[in-house]
Parts: structure tokens; C-alpha cells; sequence
């Protein structure tokens, strides 16, 4: 009981581990991805307060209130709805038994603590957190493009004149037209599926 207080107080029993990918059916994670869709999970680290469970559509984050209670509670990032951004890595010092990833997914922070040993493969996941960040926001970028050239061409219809077309007709295929423009760069631009920068970057 002393070891896990001193180890809790020193901050090194949030040390985690990255967890290979035979093991990924043995963690808690494993029970909240979306199976039925196509979700699967490319990496993990599990300390013993907390699991981050990346998969190819959101951050799983099984959250520990304290290593020596087993409250939990589950949270869900999808990558298209909260974006990464102030991705660091901070590497081992001498003394140091731990390297560090650190970011924000949407607005909220998270800081994860990995042996040093396991350095190599943090940096993949680096990586690939920094190309689907790049990558959101370019879609982001697109679509908001694609909204403005979309209005931008209404306004031109609208200025013009059309003969023998009542404002009802103009207006139901004014209203059509914009709905599945708007629906199409959506679905278009809404990336969900990040599996092919995983499996670019990710070799553990």
C-alpha cells in the first residue's frame, strides 16, 4: 500500500505503456470501439489509471480519477470534431524514466507519460497525430471554400432574371440545389476514417 501512495505521490505510477498489437482484445478499450463500423484499434498506451486508445476514427480515453480507485470514465474524441493541435514530444533526460506526448484534442489537453524505452514507437505516433491534424485541416479549409464559392454563385443567380419562372420555382430550386451542394461537400470534406495515415505511419 506504501509503494502505490509514494508512487502515486511521485507521479510514477501514471507511466504508461504501449501495448502491442496482439494484446489490444486484453484492455478495457477493446469493448468500446465501434466493431460494427469498421473501427479498430491502431495503438494503445495503458498506465494503471488510464487508457488512450487510438483508433482509426477517435481517441478513447478510459479516464482514472486515481491508480487506487477503480472508478472510470469513458470519453470519446472523434478526429473530425475535436482537432489535434499543439502537438510536442518531449523526450528522456538523463534521469528521466519516462518520455512525454502532449496535445489538445478540441479544446481539451492531454499529457501522456510512456517508459523511455518505448521512445521509438511514440515518435510514430507523433507522426501520425500530426498528419491527421494537417490533413482535418485541410478538408476544414476545402469545405470552407466550398461554402464561399457556393454563395458567392447564389448571389450571381439572384442578380440575374429569369423569364417565365415564378420566385416559387426559383426559390424550391435555389433551396434543392444549395441542400445537396451543401450535403455532398459535407460528406465529402468530413473525413471519419484516418486508417491510412495509421497504417503509414504506426509499426508497432
Amino acid at each position: 500500500m506504501f509503494k502505490k501512495l509514494a508512487a502515486e505521490a511521485l507521479g510514477l505510477g501514471d507511466i504508461g505503456k504501449i501495448i502491442p498489437s496482439q494484446d489490444y482484445d486484453k484492455v478495457d478499450s477493446d469493448d468500446y470501439i465501434l466493431s460494427e463500423d469498421n473501427e479498430r484499434i491502431f495503438f494503445l498506451i495503458k498506465s494503471k489509471r488510464d487508457e488512450y486508445c487510438f483508433t482509426n476514427r477517435a481517441l478513447i480515453h478510459i479516464d482514472g480519477a486515481s491508480a487506487l480507485d477503480k472508478k472510470r470514465i469513458l470519453r470519446r474524441y472523434e478526429y473530425y470534431q475535436f482537432p489535434f493541435s499543439n502537438i510536442a514530444l518531449q523526450t528522456a533526460g538523463t534521469i528521466d524514466l519516462d518520455v512525454e506526448i502532449s496535445f489538445h484534442t478540441g479544446n481539451v489537453p492531454l499529457m501522456i507519460s510512456v517508459s523511455k524505452g518505448q521512445i521509438d514507437q511514440l515518435k510514430d505516433l507523433y507522426k501520425a497525430l500530426l498528419a491527421i491534424q494537417q490533413e482535418v485541416h485541410h478538408n476544414q479549409s476545402i469545405l470552407g471554400f466550398s461554402v464561399d464559392s457556393l454563395q458567392k454563385a447564389i448571389t450571381t443567380v439572384a442578380a440575374g432574371k429569369q423569364e417565365n419562372v415564378s420566385k416559387s420555382q426559383e426559390l424550391q430550386y435555389v433551396n434543392e440545389y444549395v441542400f445537396n451542394w451543401s450535403k455532398s461537400s459535407y460528406e465529402k470534406y468530413n473525413q471519419k476514417d484516418f486508417s491510412a495515415i495509421f497504417e503509414k505511419y504506426i509499426n508497432n
